[in-house]
């Protein structure tokens, strides 16, 4: 048998690469029966069919990690990509995807792409909040080339998964860190503002720096009806670190008097956005729990 990686999969047909070779392989029964998806970043060992050079993957190693949205396993990297403009930003969706990103035990970059965009200064404003609060952050042009050599040096010996809404850029983003790999991009809708979707499928392109990026379908909203309300403040870095000083423990630094977070929100050693965001997904997971 080989050993490889599966980097597609397609209407129950999964594209295994072993070295410098592609095959198509199906899935054995015993997955099914044992309720196993094969996914593409899995690492397989596959049996070939040598009159027509197909295949059937016969093993699954361990996972690494396992993300549900996009179904991909193995990534330990995640770059979150946003745009200064053309879509402006939403930091309600970026801070989703940071407490996704961290949940599944993921190292995260956020990219603030089409920084040639910021005329009013608002890219600076958000690389300054999410600096602070202890995130890597870069700023890139795929116009002016700032941040690309960046990207390439995170990208380096990684499996990343290249998340954020549509229309932010990735895709350009990935051809302009490699220019072999033409993938699709879109342009933006003069109606909605909002991206339009170019991205079909869920696909590992390997990179000739050295590893392996995946390219998303773009994501309008995310759950997270996972969390209980003492989990949430993990995933938000500034305010976790401040909660070990709130008087009462247990403070979901909400109602409750003598918070340290909300102090520190009053005089902006927290960001308002980010402890607003918080509470948002904070009443969210109430009424999911009450319900």
């Amino acid at each position: 048998m080989l050993e490889g990686i599966i980097v597609k999969g397609i209407g129950g047909f999964y594209y295994v690469k072993v070295d410098d070779t592609i095959y198509e392989c199906r899935a054995r029964g015993l997955f099914r029966k044992n309720k196993t998806v094969p996914l593409i970043g899995d690492r397989v060992l596959i049996k070939i069919n040598n009159e027509d050079n197909t295949g059937y993957v016969e093993h699954i190693f361990d996972r690494i990690t396992e993300l549900k949205r996009p179904p991909v396993s193995n990534v330990n990297q995640a770059v979150i990509v946003f745009a200064a403009q053309k879509p402006g930003p939403n930091l309600w969706l970026l801070d989703r995807f940071l407490l996704l990103a961290s949940f599944q035990g993921l190292d995260v970059v956020i990219c603030i792409n089409k920084s040639d965009l910021d005329s009013d200064g608002e890219a600076d404003m958000i690389y300054k909040i999410y600096k602070r609060a202890g995130y890597k952050i870069i700023k890139t042009s795929c116009k002016t080339k700032e941040g690309i050599d960046e990207i390439k040096d995170i990208l380096k010996d990684k499996i990343t998964v290249f998340a954020g809404p549509s229309g932010v850029g990735k895709s350009t983003l990935l051809n302009n860190v490699q220019s072999n790999l033409s993938l699709q991009t879109g342009s933006i809708s003069e109606k909605t503002s909002r991206g339009k979707h170019t991205t079909r499928h869920v696909e590992l392109i390997e990179l000739d720096l050295g590893g392996w990026v995946v390219d998303t379908p773009g994501f309008s909203t995310l759950d997270i009806d996972f969390l209980e309300e003492d989990e949430l403040e993990k995933y938000f870095i500034e305010i976790y670190n401040k909660s070990s000083f709130c008087k009462y423990s247990g403070c979901n630094h909400y109602k409750e008097p003598n918070c340290e977070v909300k102090k520190a929100v009053e005089i902006g050693e927290i960001s308002r956005s980010r402890y607003d965001n918080y509470l948002s997904m904070l009443q969210e997971i109430k009424r999911i729990r009450r319900y």
